[in-house]
């Protein structure tokens, strides 16, 4: 909103100094600053009113130490995350970009979803929340609206290679780079290939001329797949005191990299990458959410004063699926968020070995000691500090590793 403000105040009354509001770098900045302060003056504040209305988390026994201590600590912290991201972009983003009004209806209905679970938990006494097939309706229904979203909004469009040599000079510089050429597609980028942008529309080829058409039918399903695969990962990654909420900023990190270099014309002519017109403003929403990220980990790292609850981890789950998908980096997701996909595979794989041993031998076998993965540090005898110091230097490798994957092809 004080975008907008200052914007009348820049073109309209011509008040000196207020069009740095223009420059994205500038709204990020005060957005991260905004978040920060939110979450961690105001997280205090919301901390004791979840105290105050006894919702506490129910500690499963599952034989693990420091178990029983946490018993009692205020859950539904995701509060904290999504209040103090929504707040700065309402202030500093322009409301009326598509990505930024997708980023902000996926926050919500996320959101929503986990605050239900956790109330059913809470309230209603009931351990297994909102029944998965409603979980996974509600992350089948986001995806259903981003990727319709997606692929027929008329603002959401790609550079393509024309090789028509058009040229522009930039402005204040004697530069000239290749102009853009906007149009609809389905493009996506494959990491680690030279010639790396890959349609989706080219796997219905086979149907002959005029299959372009019919590229949501690829589309649409694979942007369902990731958000509910993504947003599950990051619910089974919250599990001991500050792991989601620091391995998910170190991601959220990188894709504010990608937003920024995709969205701005030198950089992706520079970096000879696919150029997303106005997805550079996702950076604002992403300066706001690793802001929050970061400040709920005050409240959040060993020993956790508040839990995020599947009202944080869907939420931050969704956002990063629905950030990567917009830059077309969807296919980045298995390294980027690596220990999401990790702690997903430890539990699929533990399920479906204790059910084949069950039914050749008679006897149910493991090859963890338990899943998700960290548990079984934990039944290893690590300290919960160690194993979440372990898996961010992890994550900020991968982070590394998928930035570097602008250059490397």
């Amino acid at each position: 909103m004080l975008y907008y403000l200052f914007e009348y105040l820049d073109k309209t009354l011509d008040v000196p100094g207020t069009g740095v509001f223009q420059y994205i770098t500038f709204r990020s900045a005060l957005a991260l600053m905004l978040s920060l302060l939110l979450s961690t003056i105001y997280g205090k504040m919301i901390i004791n009113f979840l105290r105050r209305q006894q919702v506490g988390e129910t500690v499963r026994e599952l034989g693990l130490a420091g178990q029983n201590e946490k018993a009692g600590t205020p859950t539904m912290g995701g509060l904290i995350i999504i209040f103090a991201t929504l707040v700065p972009v309402l202030l500093f983003a322009k409301l009326h970009n598509i990505y930024i009004v997708l980023l902000i209806v996926t926050t919500l209905w996320m959101g929503t979803i986990g605050f239900v679970d956790d109330y059913i938990k809470i309230f209603k006494k009931d351990k297994e929340g909102l029944k998965g097939i409603f979980k996974v309706f509600g992350q089948v229904g986001l995806g259903l609206i981003v990727g319709v979203v997606l692929y027929f909004h008329a603002g959401v469009t790609v550079r393509t290679d024309t090789g028509k040599g058009d040229v522009f000079k930039v402005a204040n510089s004697t530069v000239l780079v290749q102009a853009p050429i906007e149009e609809k597609s389905t493009a996506t980028t494959i990491p680690f290939f030279k010639n790396n942008e890959f349609d989706y529309a080219e796997l219905l080829a086979w149907t002959g001329e005029g299959y372009e058409k019919w590229a949501w039918l690829i589309f649409i399903p694979v942007v369902i797949f990731i958000i509910t695969a993504v947003s599950n990962g990051a619910n089974l990654t919250d599990g001991i005191d500050g792991l989601a909420a620091g391995t998910s900023a170190i991601s959220v990190l990188a894709l504010g990299i990608f937003t920024f270099v995709s969205g701005n014309i030198i950089f992706s002519n520079y970096l000879n990458i696919m150029y997303i017109p106005n997805s550079g403003e996702m950076t604002v929403f992403i300066a706001a959410f690793v802001g929050a990220l970061i400040g709920f980990l005050w409240y959040n790292s060993y020993p956790a004063s508040v839990f995020m609850g599947d009202t944080g981890s869907l939420t931050i789950g969704g956002i990063i699926a629905v950030l990567a998908i917009a830059v077309r980096k969807e296919m980045l997701i298995p390294l980027l968020c690596g220990i999401f996909l990790v702690e997903n595979l430890s539990v699929v794989l533990q399920v479906s070995y204790f059910k084949y041993t069950k039914k050749r031998f008679g006897e149910g076998r493991r090859i963890f000691l338990m899943s998700p993965l960290h548990h079984h540090y934990q039944k290893k005898g690590y300290h919960e500090s160690k194993i979440v110091t372990r898996f961010w230097i992890v994550a900020i490798m991968l982070a590394i590793l998928s930035i570097v994957t602008l250059k490397l092809r």
